[in-house]
């Protein structure tokens, strides 16, 4: 097929991880364009594209400039699909920014293919830039420091997601901006005040991505319950919505030790499931967390969590591993806390060192070492090993689909009543990666296959009923599985479903 030729002034682009993301800064980008935003197209792709295809139709706009948002999951790609429009096109002007390339960028090679390089937030410093290269007055300095804005005098760009989005894509939004914690893992750390949209305009944007078919509202605000008042006007206004939108979802990254009783009587308001709480503990171990800035009132935590817990609130919390001092033993013990305060998830991340994030100040003491390639995931310190580490690795990986997916509920009570759940399905995912070689493109049928070997060969056990029952539940199939007993797994059709996860934790509490 042709692609049809267009001129386009200036191209924006971003790869995103999977189809159902949205490029949300990208979106701000564009509407804050000014005069120049007719003369303005988003291009969105994935980081699973082909490099040719996507270079063909960025440059069937014909554009004067194109603008790539750099993220630590796209930096690779972005690079490749840059390297490859600047052999072809040599006289596109390329300008980059986002997070991966606003810190430390002295060295990174997608910066020196790249013409211009605005750090931080673009939405006033891009159109500048922009207008000056249309007018032939090019600035000579390649890197531009991205001006603050002023939050309320911005354009929300929520008219720019597509019916498409609506109906297929994650819908993210924001009612503030910034951090007050500094926790050094987090580049959010360095945000200098936690700043506020007007509340009247955003929900005016909310009302007509409702009426054009949104369900879903992922708020990507780092402390939705920083300022109570605004919280409880936003769940004041989506309980208002329950009759127009009964298959209404939001998601919201809370404080875990913040959240007073008047918040709490309107979350009790919500049907179960349809509010996702993300809840980022990081670590149980206080010396840990007072030595990386992250402080919280734990006895605070647990009491909310404990709230929180009947109330039908879908619980999503982290838990990092490799964290300068944390011990398996000390990670161990908070997994297992968690385990038994009934959380529907437990994410348990990898540390990362994001470049400008405060955490690098611990390498030396604790001697942590880093990949060097993204998303920089640490590869030992003091405590653990290489190899421990890659354990621990394997262990997060297979605990995000046995224990995240919902896929497997039945089965997964079996390893949470266990002394240690955090110790037996470090042995189960000991002996799988034994077994199979790999962590991922493991059938769900074929995982199956090897939870029943685990249990018979170490417990003894025949699990066979209760994997029938997760099996059934999973794929509405009314029958035991004969590929328990096969040795050739069976193909599963998977649900596309973008709350399906959430839909499998709540699902049997109806």
């Amino acid at each position: 097929m042709q692609i049809k030729t267009e001129h386009s002034s200036i191209v924006l682009c971003t790869l995103n991880a999977k189809y159902i993301h949205s490029a949300f800064g990208l979106r701000y980008l564009k509407a804050n364009m000014g005069q120049l935003n007719e003369q303005t197209t988003l291009v969105e792709f994935t980081i699973h594209d082909h490099i040719l295809e996507m270079t063909e139709k960025l440059l069937s706009h014909n554009p004067t400039i194109l603008g790539f948002g750099v993220y630590i999951w796209n930096v690779r790609e972005t690079l490749a699909l840059m390297k490859t429009i600047r052999t072809i096109s040599p006289n596109t002007i390329l300008v980059i920014g986002g997070p991966e390339v606003s810190h430390e960028w002295q060295k990174q090679e997608i910066v020196e293919i790249a013409d211009y390089l605005i750090t931080g937030e673009a939405e006033v410093t891009f159109p500048k830039l922009c207008q000056s290269i249309l007018m032939n007055d090019q600035p000579e300095a390649k890197v531009h420091y991205g001006v603050l804005p002023v939050v309320t005098d911005l354009v929300l760009p929520y008219s720019l997601y597509t019916d498409e989005d609506v109906q297929h894509r994650v819908m993210y939004v924001e009612a503030s901006r910034g951090c007050p914690f500094k926790c050094q893992f987090c580049l959010s750390s360095l945000d200098k005040k936690v700043r506020n949209f007007d509340l009247s305009t955003l929900l005016v944007a909310f009302d007509d991505l409702i009426a054009r078919g949104a369900t879903q509202f992922k708020f990507v605000d780092r402390t939705f319950n920083l300022k109570v008042k605004t919280s409880i006007a936003i769940l004041e206004y989506f309980l208002t919505k329950l009759e127009e939108v009964p298959t209404l979802f939001l998601h919201f990254e809370m404080i875990p030790d913040r959240f007073p009783l008047e918040l709490r009587d309107y979350v009790t308001r919500f049907p179960k499931g349809q509010i996702q709480f993300e809840i980022g503990i990081q670590t149980f171990n206080p010396d840990v967390a007072a030595r990386i800035q992250r402080r919280q009132n734990y006895t605070s935590l647990d009491d909310n969590i404990e709230f929180l817990r009947p109330t039908g609130v879908h619980l999503h919390t982290d838990l990092i591993i490799g964290l300068p001092g944390e011990t398996v033993e000390s990670f161990a013990k908070g997994f297992d806390k968690l385990v038994h305060m009934g959380v529907e998830e437990i994410q348990v991340g990898i540390l990362k060192r994001l470049n400008g994030a405060p955490i690098a100040m611990h390498s030396k003491d604790f001697e942590q070492v880093y990949s060097p390639n993204p998303p920089y995931e640490i590869l030992a310190n003091s405590v653990l090993s290489f190899t421990t580490l890659a354990r621990l690795r394997r262990f997060a990986r297979y605990w995000n689909i046995i224990g995240n997916s919902g896929r497997f509920q039945s089965t997964l009570l079996l390893f949470l009543e266990q002394e240690s759940p955090f110790y037996t399905f470090l042995d189960f995912s000991d002996w799988l990666y034994d077994v199979c070689g790999r962590t991922t493109k493991i059938s769900y049928n074929k995982m199956l296959q090897y939870l029943q070997q685990f249990w018979t060969e170490v417990f003894k056990s025949d699990i066979t009923p209760t994997l029938s029952l997760d099996y059934q539940r999973t794929t509405g199939k009314h029958h035991t599985p004969r590929f328990l007993v096969m040795t050739e797994p069976e193909k599963v059709k998977r649900s596309t479903s973008l709350q399906s996860r959430q839909r499998r934790h709540i699902q049997e509490s109806r």
